[in-house]
């Protein structure tokens, strides 16, 4: 059991959660205790339950330790102290502004696609431009909520019109895999459990990466074929500074840029500009 915060051999006290972040990001408890204006015994008492870290020293260690604010939150019960940082559904009225913020970029992004996702990749809002990426998804990976994986690696979702499919896949894939290193998401392993096994679509094929690497040669695109085209993105993700909330901290814009000239002059025909 833990009790006020001491870790008495369960491995779930604040002590052992520490431990465990620490290992993770690969630091010694002398560098942490440098990071932090510590000290190596300190930081071992408190990860063997020898010593009770103060609220200030939680949050300070989770801060050098780059845990997802959510985490923090978790470190602060489990060392008997109750959450620093609020969770607001993003549709909360306290929310508009970063709302209508979210929207103006998203809008200024059109006629190129873009889109909100959560930290398991759930669709939060889209632009106009994406819905040309979406025609022929099944309607069952279309139904809320939304998640931008699956629809893009489900054989009845964008997989089928990637040309260079297995090496998107590989980089989505990667990507999670990245992002499951950073945080304890149970809910993110499970959807990168489900989506790594998902057969390959009947029609998908790799471009030879050589053929990738000449015509771009700053960054892998996605190519996917759309009306008899094959358009090529450019993917980029954006993520708020510094955030004081479980919500806002999660958030992430992913756009896709043109990677050629034919791809822009396809979406500019495709989306008009709003008069």
């Amino acid at each position: 059991m833990t009790t006020a915060g001491i870790d008495t051999g369960t491995g779930t006290g604040v002590g052992a959660l520490l431990r465990g972040w620490r290992e993770r990001r690969q630091l010694s408890q002398l560098q942490l205790a440098l990071r932090a204006d510590s000290s190596a015994r300190h930081i071992s008492f408190v990860e063997t339950g020898r010593s009770r870290p103060s609220q200030e020293m939680v949050l300070r260690l989770a801060e050098q330790l780059d845990i997802p604010v959510r985490e923090r939150n978790s470190l602060l019960l489990a060392a008997g102290y109750a959450p620093h940082y609020p969770e607001t559904p993003l549709d909360d009225p306290a929310m508009e502004a970063l709302r209508a913020g979210m929207e103006r970029l998203l809008a200024s992004h059109d006629p190129y696609p873009a889109v909100v996702v959560d930290g398991t990749f759930r669709v939060l809002a889209a632009n106009r431009s994406l819905g040309l990426l979406l025609s022929g998804v099944a309607p069952h990976l279309l139904e809320p909520p939304l998640n931008a994986m699956r629809i893009t690696l489900h054989p009845e979702g964008l997989a089928p019109r990637i040309v260079n499919f297995r090496q998107w896949r590989r980089h989505l894939l990667e990507r999670m895999d990245h992002q499951i290193s950073r945080v304890r998401s149970e809910p993110l392993r499970a959807l990168f459990d489900e989506v790594r096994a998902y057969p390959e679509p009947e029609s998908a094929f790799d471009e030879p990466e050589e053929d990738i690497t000449e015509l771009f040669p700053f960054a892998l695109p996605m190519r996917v074929a759309v009306d008899g085209q094959v358009l090529s993105f450019l993917s980029t993700i954006a993520t708020f500074n510094t955030p004081m909330d479980v919500t806002v901290s999660e958030l992430a814009m992913e756009t896709f840029l043109p990677a050629d000239a034919q791809t822009v002059a396809f979406l500019r025909a495709a989306v008009p500009a709003d008069r």
